[in-house]
């Protein structure tokens, strides 16, 4: 199934915030023109690899920096990587670890999750979900919730995933603005994309509430998976990631890894 960033709907809202899209062998190049120095190039969640089309790219946006995010790898396509000049990073930008849930009937759904997540669906059942059009008051909500822990998306950018995305993004909140998340929908699979709470939906259980919601909003956008958008991984481990790696473990389904960031540095020329 085709990652979300490799589809029309992603690179229009990466276009819409200042990137410039190629499309060459089936597959998105997204670069990020960066006065005097040149440029970077990301090339994300994709089996192949063309490196003569990279070697293109670089020329033409005269790159300093290309980084690769493979879906899969290979023994022979990690070895062409090392062998023209990509090394792994020890900070990837992707998660690369990750949880997706299968999207059968609500029941067998239901069913599926953990005990847990089960009786925390159940206790916070008179919780109430809404959703909220106005970016402009989810973009509010979000940031009074974390204050300046935690990096919150635009204005701008919100409002370019809504514009790239349209109905099949969804922002989701609970009557008291104590919990909230972005759902993303693409190519039959939906994304937990960002989620928030606070200590007092944390008492109350709402962001279980949140994503339940958001799964029964993926199954109606026909949807056949559920991805949670990462989860704390020990070959790349993330400071603060663990606390919320164990809360989206509870909903179950099936962990999926992924090789990590290949970069690459060169002059450009």
């Amino acid at each position: 199934m085709t990652d979300l960033r490799q589809t029309r709907q992603y690179s229009q809202f990466l276009s819409r915030i200042g990137w410039s899209i190629e499309k060459s062998d089936g597959l998105y190049f997204f670069i990020k023109r960066i006065p005097v120095l040149g440029s970077a190039i990301k090339l994300q969640r994709t089996t192949l690899i063309p490196f003569q089309t990279i070697t293109h790219l670089c020329k033409k946006y005269r790159a300093f920096q290309i980084i690769i995010e493979p879906k899969q790898l290979n023994n022979k396509t990690r070895d062409a990587l090392f062998k023209n000049g990509y090394r792994l990073s020890a900070a990837p930008y992707l998660p690369t670890k990750s949880i997706v849930l299968p999207l059968v009937g609500r029941d067998e759904i239901l069913s599926s999750l953990k005990k847990d997540a089960r009786y925390s669906i159940r206790k916070s059942k008179n919780v109430s979900i809404r959703e909220e059009h106005s970016i402009e008051r989810f973009h509010s909500i979000w940031k009074n919730a974390v204050g300046n822990k935690r990096h919150v998306l635009s204005v701008h950018e919100l409002n370019s995933f809504r514009q790239a995305f349209g109905d099949d993004m969804t922002l989701l909140t609970d009557e008291n603005g104590t919990a909230g998340g972005m759902f993303l929908c693409a190519n039959e699979r939906a994304y937990y994309w960002v989620g928030f709470t606070t200590e007092e939906s944390r008492k109350t259980l709402a962001q279980y509430q949140v994503i339940w919601n958001g799964i029964l909003w993926a199954k109606q956008k026909g949807a056949k998976e559920f991805d949670f958008e990462g989860i704390y991984d020990s070959r790349f481990p993330k400071r603060g990631w663990e606390g919320f790696s164990h809360f989206k473990r509870s909903f179950g389904g099936k962990e999926v890894l992924y090789p990590g960031s290949f970069t690459k540095w060169r002059l450009p020329l």
